[in-house]
């Protein structure tokens, strides 16, 4: 991700937002997201780390918590409603093939643990729990 300022996020939209904190965005991507979830129409609830999902460390063998991005309440093409549990993170820490230094490596095995627990969670309450990464957000027509 790109060296970004972090900062809260000022929501336009109040009662659309859950959580019981600011929105606190820790990369441009992130921002996007939380300006996505503010304005889209189709978006009814959103909020920004206000779930703790326990999982155990695979480096430090330890019980942790793990605390995704956001958490989505939405309407589909369709009608329907749905909840999602979002994790906003670079295609080098979501994908295998991408990842080419150590630290990246290390990052992907961490992850699996935290994203298994996350899809438990989610199953639990009847939610989807997805990983979006720069692909998902920006267009590659974009220059």
């Amino acid at each position: 991700m790109s060296n970004f300022h972090q900062n809260y996020y000022k929501v336009k939209n109040p009662d659309k937002y859950s959580g019981k904190t600011a929105p606190y965005y820790r990369s441009s991507w992130e921002l996007a997201v939380c300006r996505m979830c503010d304005n889209h129409p189709n978006i009814l609830e959103w909020s920004s780390e206000s779930i703790k999902i326990p999982y155990k460390h695979p480096l430090k063998g330890t019980m942790t918590v793990y605390v995704p991005d956001f958490v989505v309440l939405f309407e589909d093409k369709d009608g329907n409603r749905r909840l999602e549990v979002w994790e906003i993170k670079p295609s080098s820490q979501t994908f295998v093939e991408q990842a080419k230094k150590e630290k990246d490596k290390l990052a992907l095995a961490v992850n699996a643990a935290k994203w298994q627990a996350a899809q438990q969670w989610c199953s639990r309450r009847g939610a989807v729990f997805k990983v979006i990464n720069e692909d998902s957000i920006f267009s590659k027509k974009r220059k």
